[in-house]
């Protein structure tokens, strides 16, 4: 025979689908179209998910919690902490603060200089405030927290359904390689490869998408599950608990067209929350219940569109913050009871 008549050969019924141990796996159409359909849906949605929380700046605190130049002078120069605390105390006294440190001491970043709103917290890694902080995630090499948590969480579910449709198309096969039916080597090789690691990482995936799925109910973070925040009546993990209802609105919006799309729609401005239940400073009024958080503007404007005053620039990456509504000041006092 002439050489390479046999490669050629090979090659001709290759091409045609009759080399020995190699066949076609899947004879309907309808069930490739499926196929298609469902696994290019399922992997455009996990890498737009995936993408939006890489790319998404975390959401720092406004200039309005900076401490002007004055108090921070004055600041810097006291040196006695009960007298920086008075300094600190008078700046935060028209900012939607309700939380405290474990010994009833305003949140105060040195590293940032701004007084921290509620659920912010300082991230070592970004080295910035973060609003609504979450954790710092190394899957995806940014800080997760008020911006991009509702992305976080879909790249979570889109990932666990990619997951999940990958082991399960691949399962039949996969029996087949136990059951001695599928002799080709090769091929058993990659469907046992991708069997194991598409299984464990949707056992892993879950885990974490349940674990938050739950946060979301409760409407606690990451680090308010293991550290609850102090609020002027003691620590509580529900303080900001509205129900699972209004928590789940609180991430993901009222407008349910949208939840499922990597899109911005999370109620509030990042700086203020209603909460369960808020004992105030004696000379504020106390509240059992704030005003609903402000509705999103919209999936083109992503934080509340008003700062806390005229003519104050946000700060990088920051959401504009509000004041909490002049009704509050006009509420009935409840016991801490209520």
């Amino acid at each position: 025979p002439r050489p390479g008549s046999e490669a050629g050969g090979a090659r001709a019924a290759c091409s045609r689908g009759s080399l020995p141990g190699v066949r076609i796996t899947i004879s309907s159409t309808a069930e490739k179209v499926v196929y298609l359909v469902v696994f290019h849906l399922s992997f455009v949605m996990f890498v737009w998910s995936y993408w939006k929380t890489i790319f998404t700046s975390p959401a720092s605190p406004s200039n309005e919690f900076c401490l002007s130049k004055a108090d921070k002078e004055q600041y810097e120069k006291e040196e006695r902490p009960e007298f920086q605390q008075e300094i600190l105390r008078r700046a935060a006294n028209d900012l939607p603060i309700y939380t405290t440190t474990e010994s009833r001491a305003i949140r105060y970043c040195d590293r940032c200089q701004l007084i921290k709103p509620d659920r912010c917290h300082h991230c070592s890694a970004c080295d910035i405030c973060v609003l609504k902080m979450d954790h710092h995630c190394l899957w995806v090499n940014n800080c997760v927290g008020f911006s991009n948590y509702k992305f976080f969480l879909l790249f979570l579910m889109y990932s666990l359904l990619y997951c999940l449709f990958v082991a399960a198309t691949v399962l039949q096969y996969f029996i087949k390689c136990w059951t001695k039916e599928l002799t080709d080597a090769y091929a058993k090789y990659h469907i046992l490869c991708l069997f194991f690691v598409a299984a464990i990482a949707f056992i892993g995936i879950q885990w974490l998408f349940s674990y938050h799925c739950w946060l979301v109910g409760k409407n606690r973070s990451t680090i308010e599950s293991f550290r609850a925040p102090m609020f002027r009546n003691g620590p509580d993990k529900n303080g900001f608990s509205l129900g699972y209802g209004k928590n789940l609105r609180e991430v993901f919006g009222d407008e349910k067209k949208y939840w499922l799309l990597p899109i911005f729609t999370s109620l509030g401005d990042g700086c203020s929350f209603p909460t369960r239940l808020v004992i105030m400073d004696p000379e504020r009024v106390t509240v059992s219940t704030q005003t609903e958080p402000a509705k999103s503007s919209g999936a083109s404007q992503p934080f509340h569109p008003r700062p806390l005053s005229a003519g104050v620039p946000a700060a990088r990456g920051t959401a504009p913050c509000r004041r909490p509504p002049a009704a509050l000041a006009r509420r009935v006092a409840v016991s801490p009871s209520c």
